[in-house]
């Protein structure tokens, strides 16, 4: 099971890998879009609003998280449980959009430092706030997941590393055209 430092040290290494593609790719890159795909400027958005209500729901008193949505009855799930059961859902889904990316904006390159630096302090954010989160807490709090269902706080800790690391798996296998 991973712990809180290791679960850390992987959303700040995938952050640092993703926002390096960007840096790495330029302008081009930023703006390109498959068919029928968000150009790859919005898979930055997209992790930016998905962490956002995390974050926020991190930041309430256990006591609040645990009445709102309850305890768990079972152990955490592992890293590698929750990436095959986030594909599962994914499979069984189909197309699916993330309710908090419903309304996708079309950043402009000129805003891509800022985006970066949304997304980094948002990732540090978080790692503060989960390293002050009690051990007991992180297996037996519950938050709801749009499309898992209700998660562990270990669990959607581990869940938005993997994100990370999902999208830019996506970008580099499916928006590798950029000329830069």
């Amino acid at each position: 099971m991973m712990n809180t430092e290791e679960i850390c040290k992987l959303l700040k290494q995938n952050e640092s890998a993703l926002l390096d593609l960007y840096k790495t790719k330029g302008a081009i890159f930023w703006h390109t879009q498959p068919e029928g795909k968000w150009k790859a400027s919005q898979h930055l958005v997209h992790l930016v609003q998905s962490t956002t209500p995390l974050l926020k729901a991190l930041g309430y008193p256990s006591f609040i998280v645990r009445w709102k949505f309850g305890t768990s009855n079972r152990p955490s799930r592992s890293y590698d449980e929750v990436v095959n059961k986030y594909h599962e859902k994914l499979r069984q889904a189909g197309n699916v959009v993330s309710p908090f990316s419903k309304n996708m904006p079309d950043p402009d390159y000129l805003d891509a430092d800022k985006w970066h630096a949304s997304f980094t302090s948002l990732n540090d954010k978080l790692i503060t706030r989960s390293k002050k989160l009690d051990e007991t807490n992180l297996d037996k709090l519950l938050l709801p997941h749009p499309l898992m269902g209700k998660m562990t706080l270990r669990e959607i800790l581990m869940w938005n590393a993997y994100h990370t690391e999902h999208h830019l798996a996506i970008l580099k296998q499916k928006y590798n055209n950029s000329n830069s």
